[in-house]
This record gives structure tokens, sequence and C-alpha cells, in this order.
């Protein structure tokens, strides 16, 4: 016997009996003599065999694996959606293979190649900010793969979704800040192409219409790195005539460093800028002032897309179903309060 993984043909030879006597063996076939059985799996126990996965999942054509795919797992948001993802995966002995496309579009076609290549059940899987095309998620669909997208979602390929609801949360957010004395409200946007980023705008424009206030496109920055254009976005804001009073963000890491901008021009947070993030980052409640953020169930998103995706693996729901999460607004130390009536 070589020095590589042992087979059920290694232990076959070790106990003089047919590959095919030990296989019925391992799977606990009901006419394999108990005797036998039992040498079997000592035998398996004392050459440390390990069950070949990838020549079952050949056999069934099925691996009980799914694959993930997200923009940047640094990001706590993202993080916790995989968590919610394994949650669920585990309980019905699902494996769960995971990938990261550093918000880059190619990245994201090898990492799709890879999961494919290593015959995933299915995938779940969240748009880098540079895709725009779907044909690779169409050729998934033509393959017949279970596919679930969540968060970063499109509406050009009809596919099970998990979203929140951004355009509401958006809309809390900047009402609120009206509604403590705001009137020049800035946003600080994602890139122009993220739809995510684009549906918060929709809810950032809906407040300010309701509340009487037109808008300025000048108190429109859009960041195109969520993570290190957001202290050039506020700089050129604070360099305006007419600062703006607010500032409602895109996300918690844009928020952050919209922060620290502010606190270098000498200005106090919220006595004279109010802001507010979108995600409710860990760090959000450690800052001083604690960033006031709307809330993902970013846990919760992951548990839904999951459960989504092994519905379609076992062929309990056909057609493609659009879950939208509600968002929360959680009131922290960079907004005043609501005004007395």
């Amino acid at each position: 016997m070589g020095k590589g993984q042992v087979t059920i043909r290694d232990i076959a030879l070790k106990l003089n009996i047919s590959i095919s006597t030990v296989s019925r063996a391992m799977r606990g076939m009901a006419d394999v003599n108990p005797e036998t059985k039992k040498k079997v799996l000592e035998m398996a126990s004392q050459l440390n065999y390990e069950p070949n996965l990838i020549a079952q999942s050949l056999r069934i054509n099925r691996t009980n694996t799914i694959g993930i795919i997200v923009p940047d797992v640094e990001v706590h948001f993202f993080s916790s959606i995989v968590s919610g993802i394994q949650e669920v995966a585990s309980e019905v002995n699902y494996n769960v293979l995971f990938c990261q496309s550093n918000e880059n579009y190619q990245t994201e076609l090898n990492n799709l190649k890879t999961l494919i290549a290593s015959r995933v059940d299915g995938l779940l899987i969240s748009l880098s900010r540079e895709t725009e095309d779907m044909e690779h998620l169409l050729r998934v669909q033509r393959k017949n793969i279970p596919l679930v997208l969540f968060d970063r979602i499109s509406d050009d390929i009809d596919t099970s979704k998990v979203n929140v609801s951004d355009m509401d949360g958006a809309f809390k957010a900047v009402k609120y800040l009206v509604d403590t004395g705001c009137r020049r409200i800035a946003y600080l946007a994602g890139p122009k192409n993220l739809a995510i980023s684009n549906k918060r705008m929709d809810g950032y424009f809906k407040a300010l219409r309701v509340c009487g206030i037109t808008p300025d496109e000048n108190l429109i920055v859009h960041c195109n790195s969520l993570r290190d254009d957001a202290g050039n976005a506020t700089d050129k804001l604070l360099a305006l005539k007419e600062k703006p009073d607010g500032i409602f963000c895109v996300n918690d890491p844009v928020a952050l460093q919209a922060m620290q901008v502010v606190k270098q021009h000498g200005f106090k947070i919220p006595e004279d800028i109010s802001i507010i993030g979108f995600t409710d980052d860990p760090v959000s409640a450690l800052v001083e002032p604690a960033l006031t953020t709307v809330a993902q169930p970013s846990h919760e998103m992951g548990k839904c897309a999951a459960k989504l995706l092994i519905d379609q693996i076992k062929g309990y729901n056909g057609a493609s179903r659009t879950v939208t999460l509600d968002t929360k607004l959680v009131l922290r130390g960079t907004t005043r309060a609501l005004r007395e009536t």
C-alpha cells in the first residue's frame, strides 16, 4: 500500500475480500454478513480511511455542497451573511465553498468557474460593484444550476433574490434628519452603477420631496470605492459655499470616513453636521460619537438565501421568489434628538 489516500481497495486487500463487499459494508447494506461488516469498519478505522467525496458525488450526481461568492469578506455585513448561510447549510448537512470577488467582475467570473468545476449543487452570489453584464449568470441557469442572488442583486435576470428595503431605509434616515432640523442634506453615494446605492438615492429623494425640500445636485457625491474614496467626497461637500448640515451615507464604512473628515475640518457632530450610515456595522457603536445608522438583518439575509437555494436544489419550489427584509433606524450620537412639537 502506497503513501497516498487509503481507498476501499486497500481495505479489501488487507481483508482478502472483494471491493464490492467492502463498499456494501461501508454503506450498511443488509446483504453483508455482520461479522464481515465489523471487520471492514475496524480495518477502515485502523487505516484512517476517509470516504472519497468526489467519487461519491460523481456516482449520485450530488455533492451536498453550495458555493458562495461575496464582494468583500472583510466587510462585517458580508461575513455575517456567510455565517447565516453556514448555519442553515449545517442544519441540512450541506458543505459550503466560499469565494470573494474583491469587487472585481473578472474575479467573480473566475470564482464562478471554480465553483462550477467543483460541482456545487447550487450558487449564492452577491454581485461585485463592477458587474453589469449578467451573461455569466444566465449560463449558470442554462446549466440548470440553482441560483440565488442576495443584497447586490440585478433586475436583468429572473432568479430568486434576497435583499433589504433599501429605499425605505434611506427614506427613514433622511426623513429623520429633516425632522431634527437639517435642511441641506448631502448623500455620499456609492458607484453610479451600484443598484443598492441608486435605490437608497431614490429613498433620499423621496424623503426630501415629502418634506418639501428641493434637492441640490451639488450635495450628491459618488464614491467610486466604498472603502477609500469617502474622505475625498466629504472634502468636496465641506468645500461648498453652502455646506451641508446633514450627511446620509450609502453605508457605515463611508459614514465613518465622513465623520473623521468632518472632525478634521473642525465641525462638531451632530451640533454642526449630523451623519447617518447604513448597515449597522459593529464598529459603528464604538466610535465617538456612536454612529446613527440603518440596520440591515445580515444574518437573517444569509439564512433566508440559503433556505431558498436548498429548496431549489431539492425541487421544492419552481418559480423565482424575491424576499425583501425590513430595515430599522438605530439612533445614536451622530444625530440630534427630535425637536419638540
